[in-house]
């Protein structure tokens, strides 16, 4: 095979042919569509500025398709930043940021700034209601109130086979979650308060630790907010036929939050048998571990 041969850019189509593919892109027949996919994905991202008028065509098997393309590309390049940012050295990565990318790989659409600023104003209001409150676990107590009890963030029972429940976009839609996904939430609300939270990982499990000098508490995001104690986790340890390792009771860094995000995504695309995702994210994982 000769390897200087390569597909023709979009710019090598004439316009008759970019009409015709893009008619044949709204054709009902798998084996037609399968084919003009195949030829329009060799063009590469050029070919998005004329997918995208038809992005809202009246056709729905165009439009649809033209979609899937546009997605397809946009998630790719999503991707690509994720992976830089993976690819940073140390552990103290921004752990927002890391999180609003990881929910651009799959939803390159999402709108991070509007999250960003929905956790400030969840902050604010937090702020307001408790600027005569001196001790940290008294203004923890308030923020776990308003996040769990009147905001309602849950935990989602079903969030090992429901990828949505992995997301950080999806999650504060929906205030619904796994364990790690709602820890990282009220992370990020304790951190604009300057409450110190950070995150635990438990196996199988996943928490929040607030110390200070004179008081512990860790916190169960996935059980409404609900305020553990040291021996509680211990007790839990022994109960899921774990050692007493402190190592399980310590901070972990953004970088582990991420990669046990990613393993979490991971493990559910392949119980889902979604082997494209369950790769995609396995990337994630190589990434982060580097």
């Amino acid at each position: 095979m000769n390897a200087n041969i390569h597909a023709p850019s979009p710019t090598a189509l004439s316009d008759a042919q970019r009409k015709a593919l893009i008619h044949l892109l709204g054709d009902d027949d798998p084996k037609v569509h399968e084919t003009v996919k195949s030829r329009l994905l060799a063009c590469g991202p050029e070919i998005i500025p004329w997918l995208q008028p038809h992005l809202l065509d009246n056709d729905p098997t165009l439009r649809r398709h033209a979609t899937e393309l546009v997605l397809h590309f946009r998630r790719s390049d999503c991707d690509a930043e994720f992976l830089a940012f993976c690819l940073n050295q140390g552990e103290d990565l921004d752990l927002e940021r890391g999180m609003g990318l990881l929910c651009r790989t799959r939803y390159p659409q999402a709108n991070l700034e509007a999250f960003t600023a929905q956790l400030d104003q969840i902050a604010i209001d937090i702020r307001l209601r408790s600027v005569a409150q001196i001790a940290p676990q008294h203004r923890l107590l308030t923020v776990t109130q308003h996040l769990f009890h009147e905001l309602n963030f849950r935990g989602d029972t079903e969030y090992e086979s429901d990828p949505e429940a992995c997301y950080f976009n999806r999650v504060m839609e929906r205030r619904s979650g796994n364990p790690i996904g709602l820890c990282a939430i009220l992370i990020l609300i304790c951190r604009r308060l300057g409450l110190p939270v950070a995150g635990v990982g438990l196996p199988g499990h996943f928490v929040c630790r607030m110390q200070t000098p004179i008081v512990e508490h860790y916190i169960d995001c996935f059980n409404q907010g609900r305020f553990l104690t040291k021996a509680d986790c211990v007790q839990y340890l022994h109960a899921t036929n774990h050692g007493l390792d402190e190592g399980y009771l310590s901070p972990v860094s953004t970088r582990r939050i991420l990669m046990r995000m990613c393993a979490n995504l991971q493990q559910t695309y392949l119980r889902l048998e979604d082997e494209s995702e369950a790769l995609r994210t396995k990337r994630y994982l190589i990434a982060l571990a580097d």
